[in-house]
């Protein structure tokens, strides 16, 4: 009886074993709702991984709403298909076809775009309120401390940046400047003359600063001449006036394209040459385009230089929370977003450039984060490697939160 009893068992335990491994596999896809088709509640998804998928929502599929910045479903809210529009956020649960192309859908969940923004313009506020942020200058790891220069009352001094247990600490990917992209890191990721953005709490002798999150990269400042331009590819070659190789730089969605006006080019070439008079402009030795540490501002538009909006939690954008763009720096990048943008095919071999990026994999290429033309004169007043290298400054991070988390 009991040996009966054991091989039923053994044949129930058989057939579950035998029916799950028959369920299809699930799959979560995440990305931004490009378009809704009413006819049959087909969703069209370009996903974070840059594929465009259609989603199919079974029958009996769950529809929910979840405020932006939360991870759990708990705070989800009941919702209909009717409910989802075009630049949302969506998770959707099920079922991916062996194409990759669609998938039957049992669980949608959205972050509306109106959400977004509210949370971003939140989160926004409390980055130019407690945030810091500067240039490294030393890394103790195993203390748990980076310290950064910032400006007080218009004089650089050091602040120890101090991550505890709870600090939640990023690292922009090579090639990437999109919070989207950073990926978990720790302190020893960091090194002198990275950048760094923190979010968290001064000391009261203002020499600290406790950290809660905390977000580093390593950027490149590049000064060059056009050599050639693939509109179609969306790159071009140029050459890199400082290591005086050849470099290729693609330009993208999230890239920024502007031209400095002849006149307005030759105030800061002036700047850039006048010495000690000239420190306080935005193109002297002092002045760096986006000066380490000083006061911060909110940022103009989410996921970076005109890209979609970024996902749950987002204090996104240029000269956002992650711009590294105090005291003059901040006004010279304001300025440059007033102007209007250009297209890579405005550009023309022998037009000189200046070039941001993030230190990529490939040191022969680049992707572009800012490009501004019309820099002809700024060059030509500052032809010396050093002086050069202080009058570019240190660019901006990023704080594009794009993407589920």
């Amino acid at each position: 009886m009991k040996i009966n009893n054991l091989r039923c068992a053994a044949v129930v335990c058989l057939a579950i074993g035998i029916a799950m491994a028959q369920q299809p596999a699930r799959t979560n896809l995440v990305g931004a709702v490009q378009a809704i088709d009413p006819a049959n509640g087909q969703i069209t998804l370009h996903t974070d991984d840059g594929r465009t998928v259609t989603v199919v929502p079974h029958a009996g599929a769950r529809f929910l709403r979840l405020p932006p910045g939360e991870k759990s479903l708990a705070s989800a809210t009941p919702i209909t298909a009717g409910d989802i529009g075009a630049g949302d956020r969506l998770l959707a649960r099920g079922e991916l076809s062996d194409d990759k192309t669609s998938l039957a859908a049992t669980t949608l969940v959205i972050m509306t775009k109106a959400d977004i923004a509210k949370k971003q313009q939140a989160d926004q506020a409390e980055w130019q309120k407690r945030g810091v942020g500067g240039l490294v200058t030393a890394v103790d790891a195993k203390a748990g401390e980076v310290t950064i220069k910032t400006r007080v009352m218009g004089e650089m001094k050091p602040l120890i940046i101090v991550a505890g247990d709870k600090t939640q600490v990023r690292r922009y990917a090579p090639d990437s400047v999109k919070f989207a992209d950073a990926k978990p890191g720790t302190l020893a990721d960091i090194k002198v003359g990275d950048q760094v953005r923190a979010l968290g709490n001064k000391s009261d002798d203002g020499t600290h600063y406790a950290a809660e999150e905390l977000v580093s990269g390593s950027f490149r400042n590049i000064a060059a001449t056009v050599t050639s331009i693939d509109a179609a590819a969306n790159t071009m070659k140029v050459f890199d006036l400082t290591t005086k190789k050849p470099l290729l730089v693609h330009v993208n969605a999230d890239s920024t394209l502007r031209k400095l006006p002849e006149m307005m080019a030759r105030m800061i070439a002036m700047r850039a040459s006048g010495g000690a008079g000239a420190a306080s402009g935005p193109g002297g030795a002092g002045g760096n385009w986006q000066g380490a540490g000083g006061a911060q501002r909110a940022p103009g538009a989410p996921a970076g230089a005109g890209a979609p909006a970024g996902g749950p939690g987002g204090p996104g954008g240029p000269g956002g929370p992650g711009g590294m763009r105090g005291g003059r720096g901040g006004d010279m990048q304001q300025m440059l977003e007033r102007l209007p943008a250009i297209k890579l095919e405005d550009l023309k071999p022998g037009d000189a450039i200046i070039v941001s990026s993030t230190e990529g994999a490939d040191p022969g290429q680049v992707t572009a984060i800012t490009l501004v033309a019309g820099v002809e004169p700024i060059l030509t007043a500052a032809p010396g490697g050093t002086q050069r290298a202080r009058m570019l400054g240190s660019w901006n991070l990023d704080m594009d939160m794009g993407g589920m988390q």
